[in-house]
Formats: C-alpha cells, structure tokens, sequence
C-alpha cells in the first residue's frame, strides 16, 4: 500500500521530511478494523511529533490521525463495524498513522461518519470534535441543554480546528455565552459565524476588552493556543472558582497564578483514552456518533476551511508548513491517492 512518512525528524523545508513510500497491508487483530481511507486531516499534533519523536534507526514513522474511509476488513472481535460500513475516527498516537492507504484502528475510538458529508468533509471533524467535546463536558463540566446558564466562555483561538468546534457546540448545546479571541479580521469574522457572541483581539489588553462587552463572569476558560502568553492576563479576569482547560504545551504556566481565585487547572488531550485503554474509552465512539447526529441534523457543520489536493508527500509538506506557521483557520484535508 502507499504511505507517506518520514525517518528522522527534520525541518518541513528539507526535502526528506516527509517521503513517500510502500509498506504491507496491516492485518486486523482482536478489536481492530482495517479501514480504506478515504481522506485524512492535518493536525498541529502531526508537525510536532514529526519534530519531537524521530522512529527507531531503518524504520519509518507514518504520521496522520484524522481519517475518514470504509471499512475494508476487521479483527476477530469486533462487534460494532462490518465491511463496507462508512466511518470516521483520530486514532492513536501510539500506532502508525492514517498517512496510508490502509489503517488498523480499535473500533471503541470509531464513529459511523455523517451522512450528509463527504469523506473530505467528515475527515476534518474527528480529532478536533473529541478534543473540543471532553474539554467542555468533561473537563469544563459545562452543562448540556439549553437552559440559560449564567456564565461566560472564553474560547483564545477560536479560529483553529479545536476553536472551530468548541464555538459551535457551546453555542448550540449549553446556555453559555460564548466569547472567542482571534487576531485577523477573516478569524474574527469565522469565529462569529460559527456562532460566538463575541470576539476579542488576544493581540490587546484582554480584561478591558471584556469589561466593555458587558458579558456574565467569564467563570470558564478554554486555552487551546500560547497558554504562555495569556494565562496571568487571563487568571486577572477569571471569575473565582472558575475552571480552566488547556490542550497546548506552554514553556511556561504557573499554577499559582490561579490560587487566590480557587480557580482549577484541568488538562485536555483525546489520545489520553487510546494511549491508556481506560475502561471508558468506547466514550469516544459514542461521541463521534453523536457529533455524526448532530451534523446530520444541521446543528452542527464541518469545519473544512481547504482541500489541498491528494494524499501525498508534497501535499502533506504544505499542511505542515502551514500549520507551523500559525495562520492556518479551520480545518486542511487531503482526498484519494
């Protein structure tokens, strides 16, 4: 089958940080399935395990975790896919990626994909649709239903992947008012129709920005970018006894900065239930469902910003390069071989 991978960990520039390669079909075991992708996404996730986690000397990493394809063969133990059944899922960060014509993944981390999308559609909503739901519902513990809850969430870098469907789904699932930050007029604007109240720019003073949009406490935080940058700003603001997640790597967070206000840390990541096998991890079957119902239905919409092109070496150095570069919106996909 093709593949697309990379050898050392090298700077996206070089001509060998990512390759195009063959490699055998994987073989389903016990609760795997084998699907055909289809499509796959781009994630930060992937440039920085390209930068960080260099595979053993004479192997080759396939990076990649969003994917959307069908299901071509599965393990002894499934239960829950047949062949030829349409699916979507992000995978696990301790496997080989869904870079690959063919890909094993555990059927408990597997959704049914939408029906009303494409492969490249639903190929952008996996990873960031499990990342933007445990971090307000399990995390954040905000409250499903539409009763007005008399609290503000404050999205910092509403614009991204993660961003793009954290807006959507507290504004369409829970009576928060919703604020998003973005920089460029373009973020600003996509932030606000996917549904935020309101945006503010986290290039300025945050705090006077807030006071003047005359928003209910912002009593929940959800950093998904620079956490460094913003987190003591925001701990000045923070309403006390306020929650507040974060799914980046900051070189520098305090815990302290929080103490005074009671106001507790809490960290997302969507692999931490793959990468442990805890005994809830079918969670994020039913949530890809769920997230598939709630498309279907029109509350929800896919976050796809840019197709660029086919599943190769050169096209996944764009992503990456992209990515790297902090101006991404939304979500970049790859279709086809």
């Amino acid at each position: 089958m093709k593949a697309v991978g990379y050898r050392k960990s090298l700077p996206i520039e070089h001509a060998d940080s990512l390759i195009d390669f063959e490699t055998a079909k994987p073989e389903p075991k016990g609760r795997d399935i084998r699907v055909a992708v289809k499509a796959i996404s781009a994630n930060p996730v992937d440039y920085k395990v390209r930068k960080r986690a260099a595979p053993p000397e004479g192997e080759t990493k396939i990076l990649g975790y969003d994917a959307a394809g069908i299901v071509d063969a599965v393990g002894p133990d499934v239960t829950l896919f047949k062949a030829g059944d349409e699916v979507f899922y992000a995978g696990s960060i301790l496997r080989q990626g869904t870079n690959a014509e063919y890909h094993l993944v555990d059927e408990r981390i597997v959704g049914k994909k939408p029906k009303s999308l494409s492969f490249a559609q639903a190929a952008a909503l996996p990873l960031t649709s499990i990342t933007a739901w445990e971090l307000l519902f399990d995390r954040l513990s905000a409250v499903p239903g539409k009763s007005v809850d008399p609290r503000t969430l404050l999205i910092t870098g509403g614009a991204g992947g993660v961003g793009s469907i954290l807006i959507q789904l507290a504004r369409r699932l829970t009576g928060l008012t919703v604020v998003a930050t973005a920089t460029r007029p373009e973020s600003q604007k996509w932030c606000l129709d996917l549904g935020a109240h309101a945006v503010i720019d986290h290039s300025k003073p945050m705090k006077e920005q807030i006071e003047k949009l005359k928003v209910p406490p912002v009593a929940l935080v959800a950093s998904l970018t620079f956490t460094d940058q913003h987190y003591k700003a925001i701990a000045d603001f923070m309403a006390p006894q306020g929650k507040f997640g974060l799914i980046d790597d900051p070189p520098e967070f305090t815990v302290s900065a929080f103490k005074g206000k009671a106001v507790s840390i809490h960290w997302e990541s969507m692999f931490t239930r793959s990468s442990f096998q805890t005994p809830d991890m079918i969670a994020q079957h039913h949530l890809l469902n769920d997230v598939a119902d709630l498309i279907d239905k029109g509350v929800l919409r896919t976050t796809l910003d840019q197709t660029f092109g086919t599943i190769n070496a050169a096209s996944l150095k764009r992503a990456h390069a992209l990515l790297e570069s902090g101006k991404s919106r939304g979500k970049i996909v790859l279709e086809g071989w």
